[in-house]
């Protein structure tokens, strides 16, 4: 199957065309929505990126930045900044600049806010302009990265929901494309399920390490994990332990060997599965995998609660260059049916085959990689500023 995307400079096709303004600091927030307020077609992606990270935590942010800049589904980026910024507007325009169009502005350089306002809004309108003039072409699903997540787990996620997506998991990979799926503390207790399928002895190793650093410093902090893992809507939802919830996640990643363990937002050197380490909050996860060039995202729900929010829990809703899949798996949910973009339910209820669901969720990615509009891009309408992964102390 082939999807119609757009050609990117630097080789990437991308499944959206926007023009996007990222604040180089959090600071800059401010002046990224008055530059984007009233130009049509430009995404502002607000963040909480601070002067105040330290080490690992600022060169993960400013990988994040980078990466949202150069995702597939970008056309073009403005940078705009304060001009005191630890990492200048100026050098990460430079960076993006590699992959895609990209320029910068600041109030230093402009002299005002309101002159740094007026320069912005120019050069977005030349980029939506040019934007405007792509069309999409047929490509190949070796082009497209699919990050997968699954939330709100449940009794009936093992069952219905992650399965089938670990189908289409399979089949995104048998037709060379590349998958990520992260939180890491999802694994703990299933870690051995997973290496089974590891590529080589050094991608086995470096899965073990990763959770052997995580579970150190769980027990560094003097808390155990237990106490959030499974979470209060898991067990109201019948899960009893975090191996039992471990072992349902780790059937969306399907039966593809698992090729290599990456970064928070670093993008996967070759095809195929990829670990991407990460936290278990929502909206950090799929900023990570946005930032690591992921196209598309599926997030398969359980049931129960979270299933009755009509967008996301915990998604990061500015985060408009990642169109989002929605699959449900309850069918104690199904009136809730009309905000999923694929209905799971019919595996328990028997009218459908693991196999047939996954066929049907392969399906919505590539129609969704073709332009078709997903629940959350139609219906919803609220929106927050994202947040990075921080690990460390802040200053």
């Amino acid at each position: 199957m082939k999807f119609m995307g757009y050609a990117r400079k630097d080789g990437t096709v991308g499944i959206r065309n926007h023009v996007v303004v990222i604040p180089a600091m959090g600071c800059a927030n401010e002046i990224a929505s008055a530059v984007s307020y009233g130009v049509s077609g430009a995404v502002p992606l607000l963040h909480n990126h601070a002067c105040i990270r330290l080490g690992k935590d600022l060169e993960r942010a400013e990988r994040t930045i980078i990466g949202l800049g150069a995702n597939p589904n970008v056309f073009a980026v403005l940078i705009v900044g304060i001009g005191c910024e630890k990492k200048s507007a100026q050098e990460f325009a430079r960076e993006i600049g590699r992959f895609k169009p990209a320029d910068y502005v600041t109030i230093e350089e402009s002299g005002s806010f309101d002159e740094a306002v007026k320069k912005g809004k120019s050069i977005l309108r030349d980029m939506v302009r040019d934007a405007s003039m792509l069309e999409r072409q047929p490509f190949g699903v070796e082009n497209l990265t699919v990050g997968i997540k699954c939330g709100g787990s449940h009794a009936t996620s093992a069952i219905a929901g992650n399965p089938a997506a670990g189908k289409a998991v399979d089949l995104v990979i048998d037709n060379g494309g590349t998958v990520i799926f992260s939180e890491t503390a999802e694994l703990l207790g299933a870690e051995n399920v997973l290496a089974k399928r590891a590529a080589n002895e050094e991608v086995k190793k470096e899965l073990f390490s990763l959770l052997s650093d995580l579970e150190k410093e769980i027990e560094r902090c003097g808390v155990d994990i237990r106490g959030s893992e499974p979470t209060p809507g898991n067990i109201l939802g019948g899960l009893t332990t975090l191996e039992e919830k471990s072992l349902g996640a780790v059937m969306k990643t399907g039966t593809s060997p698992l090729k290599g363990v990456v970064d928070y937002a670093e993008k996967p050197s070759g095809k195929g599965l990829y670990l991407m380490d990460g936290s278990a909050m929502t909206s950090q996860l799929f900023l990570g995998t946005a930032a690591a060039g992921a196209q598309i995202q599926l997030f398969i729900f359980g049931g129960g609660l979270p299933a009755r929010f009509r967008g996301i829990p915990a998604f990061p809703c500015g985060l408009g260059i990642l169109p989002t899949i929605k699959i449900l798996s309850s069918p104690a949910e199904i009136s809730e049916k009309e905000y999923f973009d694929v209905y799971a339910g019919n595996i328990i209820e028997g009218g459908e085959s693991i196999g047939d669901v996954g066929n049907r969720m392969y399906e919505e990615i590539i129609a969704v990689a073709s332009g078709k509009h997903t629940i959350t891009e139609i219906k919803n309408s609220y929106s927050e500023i994202l947040h990075f992964y921080a690990t460390g102390l802040l200053m």
